[in-house]
């Protein structure tokens, strides 16, 4: 599974990639802070622009738009729980 480092307000994060998908022109990433059973996971959503070196993701804040993209990926991994 690969691993994808963060620069956060906290410094450096590792997260897990889970899965990723593109809807309508934008890509996302399912990320998990562990393989465990019970880890905490979000969707993240590439805002990156031509002028950025590295790709720029941000949490989906959007509930429409994370109910969506929860549904691809709950329907893509099948056995996902969302909560």
């Amino acid at each position: 599974m690969e691993k994808i480092k963060f620069e956060t307000d906290n410094g450096i994060e590792e997260f897990y990639v889970i899965d990723e998908t593109r809807i309508s022109n934008t890509n996302y990433i399912l990320v998990s802070d562990s393989l465990e059973d019970e880890a905490d996971a979000m969707i993240l959503k590439d805002v990156s622009t031509e002028t950025d070196t590295e790709a720029v993701y941000e949490p989906v804040a959007d509930e429409v738009e994370l109910s969506a993209v929860a549904g691809v990926f709950a329907e893509s991994l099948g056995d996902i729980d969302f909560e």
